[in-house]
């Protein structure tokens, strides 16, 4: 049985680390490092959620907001419930 979890994520490009805010109001917050420019803040942030939640890049999906701060993330074989105890939250 494969899950897919769908995430809020509220993203906040060129931070000075890479880190995990928690849930504000269902969104998680998340601040990347890498700057909003030519994807690159998006390549982060999957290469980031990837590793705190144990699952590969390719499990980690943007399926809303490629182009926005607020984002709809897909994480395959991940329970919701999973996702904020992965996180530490």
């Amino acid at each position: 049985m494969n899950e897919t979890a769908s995430v809020s994520v509220a993203v906040h490009p060129n931070a000075g680390r890479n880190e995990v805010l928690g849930f504000e109001e269902g969104v998680l917050r998340v601040r990347i490092a890498a700057p909003p420019v030519k994807g690159r803040a998006n390549r982060e942030l999957i290469d980031f959620l990837s590793k705190r939640l144990g699952v590969s890049k390719g499990s980690v999906t943007i399926v809303k907001g490629l182009t926005s701060r607020k984002k709809v993330i897909a994480i395959e074989g991940l329970r919701q419930d999973e996702i904020a105890k992965r996180l530490g939250l």
